[in-house]
């Protein structure tokens, strides 16, 4: 084994001493998110909970298991991102192979109007109008309404662009369709590409707060991220007409709402993380 000189050794004995830090610096909130929400009521309001709960209780939790509203607003992420993602996911594929044609009919034109949308928005409320029409109150309209990332699609044309275009002319000389080589050539070649931007549109979709807040005004459809905000603004009152010496304070029933958010992502995230840097990096090679 080579030996390591003097300044290798500092140098990976500082590297790995940063990415533990940063390492626990992002494990923290979540370690203190879940101590906050079993610690009892005078640990957390006299400020002794810092990294390990005190004065174990898991009566929120109790609470949250049979809150109706909590597993519904559960539900309808779930429900939102999951057809979400693959209507994006169907729809972003799909455009992004058409323009990473160079046979497509005015292509340098439909490539800069995705693009201007990246650099211009039209507005919180024009946007609010374009959607009012389809998204108000509707499942399916919040769905289909934010269905394509101009990111996204670009990071995939970027991707489709580097499969060796030998490997299409071979498969057309086989006598293969469009959809044959956009199936079983582009897609299997891509999984890294595919995976990523799976995991931004996902991500965006559990996280989406602004818009569902918005247009969707039935509490029995609405996403967990408005559920948890309209808690977090009445939550003085959500614990009114209970006895005054309950074992937990009011922010431990938020602390279980944001651990069982999160869970999902946990979860998942460790799969699809490998593929990440490598379909950014290249997907983002070409302009």
């Amino acid at each position: 084994m080579e030996r390591l000189n003097k300044s290798e050794i500092i140098y990976k004995f500082i590297a790995y001493t940063l990415i533990g830090l940063f390492s626990l610096m992002a494990l923290y909130p979540v370690v203190y998110a879940f101590s906050a929400s079993i610690s009892g009521k005078i640990p957390y309001e006299t400020g002794k909970v810092i990294l390990l709960p005190k004065e174990v209780s898991f009566k929120v939790y109790r609470l949250l298991y049979i809150d109706k509203l909590f597993w519904i607003s559960y539900i309808n992420t779930l429900y939102y991102t999951v057809y979400g993602t693959i209507w994006s996911m169907v729809i972003s594929t799909c455009g992004a192979y058409a323009l990473s044609k160079s046979r497509l009919l005015f292509r340098r034109k439909f490539n800069l109007f995705i693009v201007f949308t990246m650099w211009f928005s039209a507005g919180i409320i024009p946007s609010y109008l374009n959607y009012m029409g389809m998204a108000v109150n509707n499942r399916v309209g919040i769905i289909v309404a934010f269905g394509i990332q101009a990111y996204n699609i670009i990071l995939l044309r970027n991707y489709f662009e580097g499969v060796p275009k030998e490997i299409e002319e071979a498969a057309i000389v086989d006598g293969a369709n469009e959809f044959q080589i956009f199936t079983r050539i582009y897609l299997p070649m891509s999984k890294a590409a595919l995976a990523t931007v799976t995991l931004f549109y996902a991500t965006s979709r559990w996280n989406g707060y602004f818009w569902s807040s918005r247009l969707l005004r039935d509490s029995s459809e609405q996403p967990l991220q408005v559920y948890m905000a309209n808690k977090v603004d009445n939550y003085q009152k959500m614990f009114d007409g209970m006895p005054i010496d309950i074992p937990y304070a009011a922010d431990s029933y938020i602390y279980a709402i944001l651990v069982c958010s999160i869970i999902p992502v946990l979860l998942i995230y460790p799969y699809i993380q490998k593929y990440f840097a490598k379909g950014v990096n290249l997907g983002g090679v070409k302009g």
